[in-house]
């Protein structure tokens, strides 16, 4: 399954340089993954009331070219791999018009409760949600 979220580079995402500044991509990367979730129907504020978080514990990040003012992008975010104690999510932000990629980037997440404390199996109905997200890759 593949989700897309797509967004337009403001000034206000911008640095000194004119170029889309490092931390706006990290910001439109989690936007992409929890709209993947809740398209999965894994409501995050849901999750946290059952006392399951899923924070990011490992990120890649490749910045590839710099995106510019008033540009179209679009994010894409996949799950790439889940296994019984994390899910990792793949993602790319691209030109909505060329296609052009600026980012490649890899989150891995597990669940822990609002303590930290660490499951050391991911949440059942978590679970099933997440493998719904990798049975069909072109979906969405």
């Amino acid at each position: 399954m593949k989700y897309i979220y797509e967004t337009r580079v403001y000034y206000a995402d911008t640095d000194a340089y004119g170029v889309v500044w490092h931390g706006t991509y990290l910001r439109w990367m989690e936007k992409g993954r929890v709209e993947f979730c809740r398209e999965l129907g894994l409501d995050l504020t849901e999750m946290k009331t059952a006392d399951v978080l899923l924070p990011v514990t490992s990120m890649n990040v490749r910045y590839k070219a710099s995106a510019k003012l008033d540009e179209a992008l679009t994010v894409e975010t996949y799950i790439d791999k889940h296994t019984t104690f994390s899910v990792s999510f793949k993602q790319f932000i691209k030109s909505k018009e060329s296609g052009k990629v600026y980012i490649e980037a890899n989150f891995d997440v597990v669940a822990v409760n609002s303590q930290g404390k660490l499951y050391r199996r991911m949440p059942e109905k978590v679970a099933e949600k997440i493998e719904r997200g990798l049975e069909c890759p072109e979906c969405v």
